[in-house]
């Protein structure tokens, strides 16, 4: 994959998931965010990305707790959300700007 700015900069919608290795809510959604790549394979971009080794992208995308669910349209953040979610909720989000 592209470099993550790049990525995001580009018109394919990308979730991106900040998650930490010892958060229990984040471990809960490994599975979830398996399923949501390989569905949204070809339409949309799904990255996930360790805090504790990227705290660069922690600050600059002010994320505060573990997981944050980000996603981006041509390089612009077009919602946020937090905490543990049902793969409908993060599918719909990602649908609607497809």
């Amino acid at each position: 994959m592209k470099n993550l700015e790049e990525t995001l900069q580009g018109s394919v919608p990308t979730m991106v998931e900040f998650y930490a290795t010892w958060c229990p809510h984040c471990q809960r959604m490994m599975p979830v965010m398996a399923e949501l790549k390989e569905r949204t394979a070809g339409k949309a971009n799904v990255v996930q990305i360790d805090g504790d080794e990227n705290s660069d992208l922690l600050d600059k995308y002010h994320v505060k707790h573990f997981p944050t669910f980000i996603l981006f349209k041509d390089g612009q953040e077009v919602w946020r959300d937090g905490g543990e979610k049902p793969y409908s909720e993060l599918k719909d989000m990602i649908d609607r700007f497809v």
